[in-house]
């Protein structure tokens, strides 16, 4: 069945939908010779969240995908505290059908950006995208490069950061860098493109997907965190005032899920980056 990835048919057996010799089993039990297994894929589930009018910057469309330009400030998918008025909301306005698969809240999501993130995303509209665009993502073959506006200015020009994150064992909101083998690994390469009053423009390219991974990374070891950022730094005493989290999801290049063809999109830089791109060694 190489159309399921081994996590999708893995939830297929927990939830009995996989069954050896009639029975539920363990997804890591041994198979011996004349087993039967019974495989029934249940339909997507059905989407409960409503449509909303919600305009959306729309980079590229197909029957099998759509990417997306996320403003700042609009939140991914429907969760406590943000029931609707989401990209989701959105994307079933838009959109005829998406894929279920992602769950009733999360509909053809395959990545997400936090609220504040603006930039690029990408969309699945059926399971078979769904899934091969998760299997890309997992196996880091997705190219993701972030700009990221930074409260000071580093010691070095470029780097690589190889940790591990998980969550702050005191402050659940947040993430950190965890020691001991605990947490995730996570690696950014980071290259200082640009300087204003101060602050510097970072081009951080993603080899890993840790929920706020440049966030935690820009605080804990470049010692600088993201301007306007409210969760890691205090932007009221940052030398340059932002109205928003300086960090934008620049460049996004994967394999058409169905087609294979290379892609490669970019979401246009936001006028409140314009001081530091002025400034900046980008092209």
């Amino acid at each position: 069945m190489p159309d399921l990835s081994r996590s999708r048919l893995q939830d297929l057996i927990r939830e009995e939908h996989a069954r050896l010799n009639e029975r539920a089993a363990k997804p890591s039990a041994t198979l011996k010779a004349g087993d039967q297994i019974d495989i029934q894929i249940p339909e997507a589930t059905s989407v409960e969240v409503k449509a909303q009018d919600i305009p959306i910057d729309v980079l590229y469309e197909d029957s099998d995908i759509i990417v997306i330009n996320k403003s700042p400030g609009l939140v991914v998918h429907p969760a406590a505290g943000n029931p609707d008025g989401t990209l989701v909301n959105a994307l079933l306005h838009h959109c005829d059908d998406l894929s279920g698969i992602g769950g009733e809240m999360r509909p053809g999501i395959v990545h997400r950006l936090d609220k504040e993130t603006s930039g690029c995303m990408v969309v699945a509209k059926h399971d078979l995208a769904h899934t091969r665009l998760s299997e890309a993502f997992s196996e880091r073959r997705i190219s993701k490069f972030y700009l990221a506006a930074i409260s000071g200015l580093p010691k070095e020009q470029k780097g690589l950061l190889k940790n591990r994150l998980g969550r702050h064992p005191v402050d659940r909101k947040r993430m950190a860098v965890l020691y001991d083998g605990a947490g995730k690994e996570s690696v950014t390469e980071w290259t200082h493109v640009g300087s204003h009053a101060g602050c510097a423009l970072i081009l951080c390219r993603l080899l890993t997907g840790r929920t706020h991974q440049i966030r935690v990374h820009m605080k804990e070891c470049l010692m600088a965190p993201i301007l306007g950022d409210p969760l890691y730094g205090h932007p009221s005493r940052q030398p340059t005032p932002s109205t928003r989290l300086m960090l934008h999801a620049w460049q996004l290049a994967f394999e058409h899920p169905i087609t294979t063809q290379q892609m490669a999109f970019e979401a246009p830089i936001p006028q409140e980056f314009t001081p530091w791109v002025e400034q900046s060694k980008l092209d």
